[in-house]
């Protein structure tokens, strides 16, 4: 059986008190590095929301993406898929726009056709796609995003739905 020692009244040198560990607020559901749970949903509405959703610095790029798209992009139509929003022209989607913790991401889905290629290969979504971080409004090139999206939406999109045969 183990004996106790004694108690001598004596205490071991006292530790530095700790630092209150300072907890970061946690981000948005958007911005933990995923995708936003932002529902699948076809049309203006659900985008405009989603990217209201979005906290600042994040929502004034999306809202400067999304602005250089209806301005250069007749017909453009807009949907939110796997939490971001996605931007398409009469054959399929193009280009999407995520918000992240840090920065916002501008993916050409046929970012391999443009020139010149746009500089990320992002994480799983597809070999050919690739885009843009965005971390503030002054890193936007509205001339060159422009151009890619005119380019990118000059060939088949994804996710066309098959057309009815009569």
């Amino acid at each position: 059986m183990a004996t106790r020692k004694p108690d001598t009244g004596t205490r071991p040198a006292a530790r530095r008190a700790a630092k209150p560990a300072t907890v970061p607020a946690p981000l948005p559901e958007a911005m933990n590095g995923k995708a936003s749970p932002a529902k699948a949903a076809i049309g203006d509405k659900p985008v405009f929301a989603y990217i209201a959703s979005l906290p600042q610095p994040q929502r004034g790029i999306a809202e400067r993406i999304d602005r250089l798209a209806a301005d250069a992009l007749p017909g453009l139509q807009r949907s939110v898929k796997w939490g971001m929003a996605y931007y398409g022209v009469g054959d399929g989607w193009c280009f999407s726009c995520g918000g992240f913790a840090s920065h916002v991401k501008l993916m050409f889905i046929n970012g391999m056709t443009l020139e010149p290629v746009p500089p990320v290969t992002p994480v799983a979504m597809g070999k050919s796609t690739r885009g843009v971080e965005l971390a503030s409004l002054d890193d936007i090139d509205e001339r060159q995003l422009v151009a890619w999206m005119r380019q990118v939406t000059a060939v088949p999109g994804v996710g066309k739905r098959p057309e009815k045969k009569s």
